[in-house]
């Protein structure tokens, strides 16, 4: 459940303030009246995001078991990729996020049609949604508590529509650079624990080597090798005799760092390599954003800490946070 609610409060806080954006830049143009066109592209999405959901958990039950195992695997993969694709795009594209939504509303008016406006609402809050509905639903498959992890990812979503409503009103402040980097940290041993258990799907139905398949090591009565001995395609461990799969310790694992009582050394092996990799391209891009705004740091030293602000990075939650927030002039 927590593990599901970071995931909800992250990514509904993000298309939260990517929504305040829009909706701040119409009324700073004075165009209330095409809010409504902005809404129901915004619905349209967040609906996308429902009927995906819905056909990745009822349309399962149409398939062999050898079939689910690779289409879990398969969609686990992908959600990995977009996971990975969106925590460094984030960081690369957010110096010109806020340009980039406001050319799109002020193309959507010059337009003059409907459809144009309810494009930018949509395509705006669609990838934040399909993206959250992969992730969550590959980690609903690995936990196999879909109530409670819904129940957390529901939560997160609700808690990260207010404190967006929040920011937009200026009734509360975030330090949003440290929340996103906090959870960006997360999400990445997050992918790293899809990205396992997609392996073990895949390794299930056959389409990986590993344990299940004829290329697992034996020994002498038939039992697939745990340890070195069954490198590369037996279990690098086996621990269920001490932690039960089922188990609250197993589930709080999983869910945190993507351990599993049981573990292939093909998942292992994803997991040590993605952690290694993606952990250290995101740490040296912290280190770099931390060393560019050390010397801004240094210059507003002497300014006061009743009208200092935050420290933030660049990244498309921060523009949104000041696009939204109330100024002076009526506009950031």
């Amino acid at each position: 459940m927590l593990a599901t609610f970071l995931i909800g409060l992250r990514e509904g806080l993000e298309a939260a303030l990517v929504v305040g954006i829009l909706v701040a830049y119409l009324k700073r143009l004075d165009r209330k009246d095409v809010l409504p066109r902005l809404w129901t592209g915004v619905g349209a999405a967040v609906l996308l995001a429902l009927v995906i959901g819905a056909v990745l958990t009822f349309g399962a039950y149409a398939l062999t078991f050898q079939g689910q195992e690779i289409i879990g695997g398969t969609l686990s993969l992908v959600t990995v990729g977009m996971v990975t694709w969106m925590i460094f795009w984030m960081r690369k594209a957010g110096r010109t996020m806020k340009a980039t939504l406001h050319g799109g509303v002020d193309r959507a008016l010059e337009a003059g049609t409907v459809w144009a406006l309810v494009l930018v609402g949509f395509v705006s809050v669609a990838r934040e949604g399909v993206e959250t509905t992969l992730l969550l639903w590959s980690m609903v498959q690995s936990f196999g508590d879909a109530p409670t992890a819904i129940l957390g990812a529901a939560l997160g979503l609700v808690v990260a529509v207010l404190a967006g409503w929040l920011l937009a009103r200026g009734a509360v402040r975030l330090d949003l650079s440290r929340f996103f980097t906090w959870t960006g940290g997360f999400l990445v041993v997050i992918a790293a624990g899809v990205l396992a258990y997609a392996l073990s799907d895949l390794q299930e139905a056959g389409v990986v080597p590993g344990p299940f398949t004829s290329a697992a090591p034996l020994d002498a009565s038939g039992a697939v090798l745990v340890g070195w001995a069954g490198l590369p395609f037996g279990w690098a461990f086996d621990v269920t005799a001490a932690i039960r799969p089922d188990s609250a310790l197993a589930v709080l694992l999983q869910a945190t760092v993507g351990f599993m009582p049981r573990m292939s050394w093909l998942q292992v092996i994803a997991w040590v390599l993605y952690i290694a990799i993606v952990g250290t391209v995101f740490v040296r891009g912290l280190r770099r954003t931390a060393s560019r705004t050390a010397p801004a740091s240094t210059a507003s030293a002497s300014v006061p800490a009743s009208s200092a602000t935050p420290v933030t990075t660049e990244s498309a939650a921060t523009r949104a946070a000041s696009t939204v927030s109330p100024s002076p002039e009526g506009a950031s």
